[in-house]
């Protein structure tokens, strides 16, 4: 047991485990970086000198589908 950190891990465990970690987070943090960029060239965040005058047929589209959805 002198050789096991608090987690029960030995030393290559825990660094297996942490390279298995790392990989993943950086992963998610790349396509969560893709999926905001995305999604801003889609519909920026901040409304442009015109505010968000594209979603102003929303409710006549919105209203044109609910016929099909219930």
């Amino acid at each position: 047991m002198s050789d096991a950190n608090p987690s029960g891990f030995t030393a290559n465990e825990a660094k297996e485990f942490h390279s298995a970690y790392m990989q993943g987070f950086i992963g998610f943090t790349i396509v969560a970086i893709i999926a905001h960029i995305l999604v801003w060239l889609w519909r920026p965040w901040f409304p442009s000198v015109d505010g968000y005058a594209m979603l102003d047929n929303v409710q006549s589209v919105a209203a044109s589908f609910i016929p099909y959805i219930a």
